[in-house]
């Protein structure tokens, strides 16, 4: 592992009831039709890169494998298979990434942008990343618990599909992993203070990635292998806020499903008083500071496909915050979050139209 962290994360229940793609595709029969739609499809769009090596064919077939027990784990464990649902972290992020993301980053730069070893690393990246979510708040080196233990199950992975000990592979995903990682500190206060709380106190690690492998592996850029890694982490972490790069009401559902999972995390009531402010706060002045401050584009590719889609979304979103707020006003201080996600569930109503329009 790249960066130190002071203890490991074995494997779980869900590591254990999913081992192989096999049981991944049992376990989902039906449910995993979008994912195998959308290998068939990635695996379409690689064939002219598959006859460039002659070892394409065998490392498409266990990176597939390796996507397949991602999505089963992420979708038992924490998605619509299992008893845990997150709103935002759940198997349809993995489609979000996997399927149309890296598909925008395909179709506006061609398949020639990268090599399949790469492709290959991306479509790991989305299936793998989020794999934990439940950890105890505890970072080293600016990791996250979360990303740190979803980076070594992923590595089981890759053991269990057959990835070489040695694959470059690992140190790409090691380090996209790691700059996945949104501010993980907790704050004052320690294991009292819920983490969900800090989903959007700071950016991605991407951003900081050398700063952090100049004071943890000085010399690295004297390592090819972490080089193209931290290259990669860049645009991993690119897809993974591309959000604010989607037509105005999937951004803002994003937003509130964001918004579902912390008050989830947070163990508040939607019904009751006390989640009025939170969500209030997170849907108005937490989007405008992600969206406007936090956020940024950190690989060329990222900046190419993405920025101009944002840059369209940036005024919508201050119409939302603002159109939020005004609701709001006129019918006096909401009772509850559940009252808040209402008033903005009208207002983005109100302003996904005139967006369509527009595009």
């Amino acid at each position: 592992m790249i960066f130190p962290f002071p203890h490991a994360f074995p494997a779980d229940a869900f590591e254990r009831a999913v081992p192989d793609a096999a049981s991944a595709l049992t376990l989902g029969g039906d449910r995993m039709a979008g994912l195998e739609a959308a290998l068939a499809a990635r695996r379409a769009e690689l064939a002219p890169l598959l006859v460039l090596r002659n070892d394409g064919d065998a490392l498409l077939a266990r990176t597939e494998d390796a996507i397949r027990i991602g999505y089963a784990r992420l979708a038992l464990r924490h998605g619509h298979w299992g008893n845990d649902v997150h709103a935002y972290h759940n198997e349809g992020h993995v489609l979000e990434i996997l399927r149309d993301r890296i598909g925008r980053v395909v179709t506006t730069h061609g398949i020639h942008a990268l090599g399949l070893r790469d492709w290959c690393a991306l479509g790991l990246f989305a299936a793998c990343h989020d794999l934990r979510q439940r950890e105890t708040a505890e970072y080293a080196a600016g990791v996250g618990a979360n990303e740190r233990a979803s980076t070594e199950e992923t590595l089981r992975i890759l053991d269990a599909v057959g990835f070489a000990a040695d694959d470059d592979m690992r140190i790409w995903l090691d380090l996209m992993i790691a700059g996945s990682t949104f501010d993980a500190r907790p704050a004052p206060g320690g294991a009292a203070f819920n983490p969900a709380e800090l989903v959007q106190s700071g950016g991605a690690l991407a951003a900081k990635l050398d700063a952090k492998l100049d004071k943890h592996r000085p010399g690295w850029r004297d390592d090819a292998r972490i080089v193209h890694a931290h290259d990669l982490s860049l645009l991993a972490a690119d897809l993974d806020t591309a959000n604010v790069a989607e037509p105005f009401a999937r951004f803002a559902s994003s937003a509130r499903n964001l918004c579902l999972e912390r008050e989830m995390l947070c163990r508040r009531d939607l019904d009751a008083a006390d989640s009025a402010m939170p969500v209030l706060g997170f849907l108005t002045d937490g989007q405008d500071r992600f969206f406007f401050d936090l956020h940024r584009f950190n690989s060329a590719l990222g900046r190419e496909t993405f920025q101009d889609a944002k840059t369209g979304n940036a005024a919508r979103v201050k119409s939302l915050g603002m159109g939020l707020r005004a609701r709001l006003a006129v019918g006096g201080m909401p009772g509850s979050g559940r009252d808040v996600l209402a008033a903005y569930d009208t207002v983005v109503a109100r302003i996904a139209p005139a967006a369509a329009a527009r595009a």
